[in-house]
């Protein structure tokens, strides 16, 4: 009992190519931009980031890293300025609410894929953390 056997069928052409380097620059983008976006989300969310890029120094989130981290420090001087009575708080006040607009810009940039310092500090922050 002689089996026949059957041609074997190519599977249709799928337009594209979709190759495994394409593939793998697209999962490391979007991990580079979520590690930048998660580094905008309060101490905590920075720390997590810096953890997550710290084997792959990815330069995109290092970028949005350092951005956060002079975010960060900046709250923290204003935390320490608000302890003046008065004019401290008031500077305090202004403050906050100018952190939390540079925040948002911040986590536009990342959202968008752009390497753009953070308005009023963002230069400051690129010179002060390059190290990090």
């Amino acid at each position: 009992m002689e089996e026949k056997k059957q041609p074997l069928v190519t599977p249709p052409e799928v337009p594209g190519d979709f190759s495994a380097p394409e593939v793998e620059e697209s999962v490391k983008n979007e991990q580079d931009n979520s590690i930048a976006i998660i580094s905008y989300l309060t101490l905590i969310g920075l720390v997590i980031a810096f953890v997550m890029n710290n084997e792959k120094k990815q330069p995109f989130a290092r970028y949005h890293i350092r951005q956060s981290l002079g975010l960060n420090v900046t709250g923290i001087a204003l935390g320490l300025v608000n302890v003046i009575p008065i004019l401290g708080w008031i500077i305090s006040i202004i403050g906050v609410f100018v952190l939390i607009y540079m925040n948002i810009m911040g986590i536009i940039n990342a959202v968008n894929r752009k390497e753009k310092p953070l308005p009023i500090l963002g230069k400051q922050y690129e010179e002060w953390f390059k190290s990090v």
